[in-house]
C-alpha cells in the first residue's frame, strides 16, 4: 500500500499518541510480530516433544536377480528414533521459554525507541507551530500600527519617515512569518514521514501528564528488560550447549524378511540397536564458550544501561524543574510586557510617545509572549522526555 493509500485508510492522527500508534503500525517489528510469535511457539512445542528430531524411516531391498538369479531376496525396513541427551530436553524447554519472553521484551524496547523518535519530531513541530503563530500575531499587530500611522501621516500628525518605518516593520514581520511557516512545514514533513504521509491534526493542549512515582511492583524499564531477557537467553543457550556434548543417540528398530534361494521359505528377523555418537570435542567447547561470552556481554551491557538510564532519569527531572521555573518567569515577563504595551499604545495614540519607542515596546511584548509560549512547550517536552527516560510510551 502506498503512502497516499495509507493516509486515506487511517484517520488523521490528532495527538502524540495517535502519531506514535500510526508510526508503530508501519514498523517492521510490528508487522513481523505475529510470525515471530508463531516461531517461538513452534520452538516451545519442539522443546516439549518426545524426541529432539522426528524419527527417520529407512527401507532397503537386496536381490541376486541381476547376477546369478538363484532367488535370494532380502527386504529390510528400519526406523531410527533420536533420543534426548541427559538434561537436554529440560534445557531446551528453558531456552524456548526464555526466547518467548525475549521476543516480547524486544518488541517493547523497539516501541520505546520509536517513541523517542516520534517525541523528538512531535515537539520540534510544536515549537515551530508556536513560532509561526506568534509571528503571524506580530505581523497582524505591525499592520494595525502601520495602518494607524498611515492615517495619522495623511492627516499631518506624523512624518512621512514614520510611515516608512512602520511599513518596514510590516515587511520584517512578513518575512518572519514566511521563515516560521517554512520551518513548520519542514518539521511537519519529518513527522509525517514517520506516519507514512498521514495528515496530522494539531491539538490545542499538547501537555502530557507527569509520571506517577514508580511502585515496587512496577514492570522494569523496557530497555533493561530486553537486556535481562537477552542475558537469560544466552545463559539458557550456554546451559543447553553444555548438555549437548555429543550428537543425539539413536534407537534403531528394524525388521528383515529374507530367503537364500527360490526353494527356501522367507525368514523374518527383528533387530533392536542403539547408536551412540562420541564426544564433539572442540566444536562443543566452541559453542559453550560462545554462549557464555554472549551471556557475559549482555550482563555487562545491562549494568551500563542501568547506570545510563538512572542518569537520564535524574537529568530529565532536573530539566522539568528548570522548565517549570522558566515558564513561571516567562509568564510574569509576558504579563508585565502586556501592561507596558497598553500604556505605550495609549500614550502613542495621544502623541506622547514616538513611533520608534512604540515599535520597540511592541517587539518586546511579542518577544515576551513568544518566550512564554515556547516555555510552555519546553515544559511539556521536558515532561515527555522524563516519561521517555522512565520507559513510558506516549499516552
Amino acid at each position: 500500500m502506498g503512502a497516499g493509500g495509507f493516509a486515506q485508510a487511517t484517520p488523521a492522527p490528532a495527538s502524540l499518541k495517535d502519531v506514535y500508534e500510526t508510526a508503530w503500525a508501519r514498523q517492521p517489528e510490528a508487522q513481523a510480530l505475529a510470525a515471530r510469535r508463531d516461531a517461538v511457539q513452534a520452538q516451545q512445542r519442539a522443546a516439549g516433544a518426545w524426541t529432539p528430531e522426528p524419527p527417520a524411516l529407512a527401507v532397503a531391498a537386496k536381490s541376486d536377480r541381476f547376477t546369478r538369479n538363484d532367488g535370494a531376496r532380502e527386504l529390510e525396513a528400519a526406523i531410527a528414533i533420536p533420543l534426548w541427551l541427559p538434561g537436554e530436553r529440560r534445557s531446551n524447554g528453558a531456552l524456548a521459554d526464555s526466547a518467548a519472553a525475549a521476543l516480547e521484551s524486544r518488541v517493547e524496547a523497539a516501541r520505546l525507541r520509536l517513541a523517542a523518535t516520534v517525541r523528538e519530531a512531535w515537539w520540534s513541530w510544536q515549537r515551530t507551530r508556536i513560532d509561526a503563530e506568534m509571528a503571524r500575531g506580530q505581523w497582524d499587530s505591525a499592520r494595525r500600527i502601520a495602518a494607524d500611522v498611515a492615517r495619522r501621516a495623511q492627516a499631518g500628525d506624523l512624518a512621512r519617515a514614520d510611515r516608512h518605518q512602520a511599513d518596514g516593520a510590516v515587511a520584517a514581520a512578513e518575512a518572519a512569518v514566511a521563515q516560521a511557516e517554512a520551518a513548520t512545514t519542514a518539521a511537519l514533513q519529518q513527522l509525517r514521514a514517520l506516519t507514512g504521509g498521514a495528515a496530522i491534526t494539531a491539538i490545542a493542549d499538547p501537555a502530557p501528564d507527569e509520571p506517577e512515582p514508580a511502585s515496587a511492583d512496577a514492570p522494569p524499564h523496557p530497555a533493561l528488560a530486553e537486556l535481562q531477557d537477552r542475558a537469560a537467553v544466552a545463559e539458557r543457550a550456554a546451559a543447553l550447549a553444555a548438555t549437548q556434548s555429543r550428537a543425539n543417540p539413536e534407537l534403531t528398530l528394524s525388521a528383515t524378511r529374507e530367503r537364500g534361494s527360490f526353494d527356501e521359505r522367507y525368514g523374518r528377523t527383528v533387530t533392536l540397536g542403539i547408536r551412540i555418537p562420541l564426544g564433539a570435542g572442540p566444536r562443543h567447547d566452541s559453542r559453550v564458550a560462545a554462549a557464555r561470552a554472549d551471556a557475559m556481554e549482555a550482563q555487562a551491557q545491562l549494568a551500563l544501561d542501568r547506570a545510563r538510564l538512572q542518569s537520564e532519569g535524574e537529568a530529565a527531572v532536573a530539566r522539568v524543574h528548570a522548565a517549570r521555573a522558566q515558564l513561571a518567569a516567562a509568564e510574569r515577563r509576558a504579563a508585565l510586557a502586556r501592561e507596558t504595551r497598553g500604556f505605550f499604545d495609549k500614550s502613542f495614540r495621544l502623541g506622547e510617545t514616538d513611533l520608534p519607542t512604540r515599535l520597540r515596546i511592541e517587539n518586546e511584548a511579542f518577544d515576551a509572549e513568544r518566550q512564554a509560549a515556547r516555555s510552555r512547550i519546553e515544559l511539556a517536552a521536558a515532561i515527555s522526555t522524563w516519561r521517555q527516560a522512565l520507559g513510558l510510551l506516549p499516552q
